[in-house]
């Protein structure tokens, strides 16, 4: 089975379905492919960094972006669970400004998404312990970090309500979309 590639509603974002071996023993899943991935975003693409995080049932992370040059991209898929990932685009002039699209991404079925420079990203967990792991361009730099609030009215993301939502401190006191871009907080890459 080959890799699937498919382009999210707006530039630069990318749901990638990768192959999952099985036999006897259990399963072998290649997950990132950098081929794969220079194919759909047109350049080479390097991670240097690696992390994960996990999540109990709840946790909304984000959203997130890194500012400056360079930016961040990132390639993120869920190892252990289930999240629903809300990709934003946080790139002032770019058509699509301020939209989202939601993708659940989960243990079983084998899916990854690529967010350009710019792209901001929120997820949800579904279940105890669901473990989103991340390649990204650029070293973690907390400085450059900006979080905008993923409750935010105006970008009305639409959240389960079902699934009781716990925020850290830092993301609880985000600002909204409108301040960032007020303030010139937003990543001044384009599309």
């Amino acid at each position: 089975m080959a890799a699937h590639v498919s382009a999210l509603p707006f530039p630069g974002a990318w749901k990638i379905g990768s192959p999952r071996h099985e036999d006897g023993r259990g399963s072998f899943h290649e997950w990132f492919r950098d081929d794969i991935v220079g194919s759909a975003t047109g350049a080479r693409w390097q991670p240097r960094q690696a992390h994960w995080s996990v999540s109990h049932r709840g946790v909304l992370r984000g959203i997130s972006v890194v500012t400056g040059t360079p930016g961040q991209s990132k390639y993120v898929t869920c190892a252990r669970g289930a999240v629903l990932d809300a990709v934003v685009d946080l790139r002032p002039g770019s058509p699509t400004f301020g939209r989202w699209h939601m993708e659940q991404l989960d243990e079983d079925h084998d899916v990854s998404l690529y967010l350009s420079e710019g792209l901001g990203h929120a997820f949800l967990s579904l279940t105890a312990n669901s473990m989103l792991m991340y390649l990204v361009s650029q070293p973690h730099e907390p400085a450059r970090e900006v979080r905008i609030q993923a409750l935010d009215p105006d970008l009305g993301i639409a959240w389960p309500p079902e699934v009781p939502v716990t925020q850290s401190p830092k993301d609880l006191t985000a600002c909204s979309l409108a301040d960032a871009e007020r303030t010139g907080l937003l990543p001044s890459c384009r599309p």
